[in-house]
């Protein structure tokens, strides 16, 4: 009845040599693009977004800006719009002023959103994509 399973969690585990981290006490003035991936302890200030990865935004954490990435797990506070193009894992602790965009939604008693939901499905527009992968389909030839 439940497809289990079928999703897989990702965690930051499974991207060792490609974690960075910011420490609770740091604060980041500016926008953050990466490949594997971010967990944010501290305070970012400015936009994140992931070609490929996870963004993980712990109880003490906080950003101010839009966060792009396929999977985004949040458990602290968001004041911006979030793009999970695939997974999307709020924690109780999670507190997030802005829309969000998901695929697959997790959700944890306690959670609060101010914003609206809004399910990606299938496909993803080019409008919702990462730049990068806006231009990989439109290769010559396909």
């Amino acid at each position: 009845m439940w497809k289990t399973g079928k999703l897989k969690k990702m965690d930051i585990s499974q991207f060792g040599g490609k974690t960075t981290v910011i420490a609770q006490d740091a604060v980041v003035r500016g926008d953050i693009h990466f490949q594997g991936a971010l967990q944010v302890d501290g305070r970012v200030i400015g936009s994140i977004e992931a070609e490929q990865g996870l963004v993980r935004v712990s109880e003490h954490g906080q950003v101010e800006g839009v966060i792009k990435a396929p999977s985004v797990k949040v458990n602290g506070q968001v004041i911006g719009d979030v793009h999970a193009f695939e997974r999307l894992e709020l924690d109780a602790n999670a507190r997030i002023s802005g829309d969000l965009y998901y695929r697959f939604m997790e959700m944890v008693v306690g959670a609060q959103i101010s914003g609206q939901l809004k399910y990606l499905g299938n496909e993803l527009a080019d409008d919702e994509l990462p730049v990068n992968l806006v231009s990989l389909g439109n290769e010559p030839g396909e």
